[in-house]
């Protein structure tokens, strides 16, 4: 799991991603339907039979059912709100891997890309310097198939080989 998404509520994720589950055509009625059902039938403390109801009342629009289903669940606190989202994965599970609050990036990835960026800035003043500096970054990289992937190891040794002979 994300580190920014484990410290971040349930509630403050659904109000996060209202605007992108209320947009047009993302969830359709059926699916909301079968939301509130889980969410009255599965976790009868989650929604009364009352306030399913209210939410599968055909005569408000689909746009409204949602917006105020969403409300109500954060009202009531993060067990609602994350119930809705276990309701949601189960029931379109394509969108609730689209969900804006699904897309942060991690800091892992952001250590990724700094790695990739110091190894190539390392690699780039090995080759633009000296040959004896050639030398020792091949002592480096040949020892170093923790820090780089086997593949990436062996083209950069193979392009500092090609450099030392030109």
């Amino acid at each position: 799991m994300m580190l920014y998404r484990s410290y971040q509520s349930y509630c403050h994720r659904l109000q996060h991603d209202m605007y992108f589950l209320t947009s047009t055509s993302r969830l359709n009625e059926q699916v909301v339907d079968k939301i509130v059902l889980q969410l009255n039938r599965v976790y009868p403390q989650i929604l009364t039979n009352e306030e399913a109801e209210k939410f599968r009342n055909p005569k408000a629009s689909l746009h409204t059912r949602l917006s105020d289903l969403l409300k109500h669940l954060q009202k009531k606190g993060d067990r609602h709100c994350q119930e809705f989202y276990r309701a949601l994965q189960i029931n379109d599970e394509q969108l609730f891997n689209d969900l804006p609050s699904r897309k942060i990036l991690s800091p892992v990835f952001f250590l990724a890309c700094f790695s990739v960026a110091a190894g190539l800035a390392l690699f780039w003043y090995c080759c633009n310097s000296e040959t004896q500096v050639v030398g020792r970054a091949r002592r480096i990289l040949g020892f170093s198939p923790i820090i780089i992937g086997r593949h990436v190891r062996n083209i950069c040794l193979l392009y500092l080989e090609d450099m030392s002979r030109n």
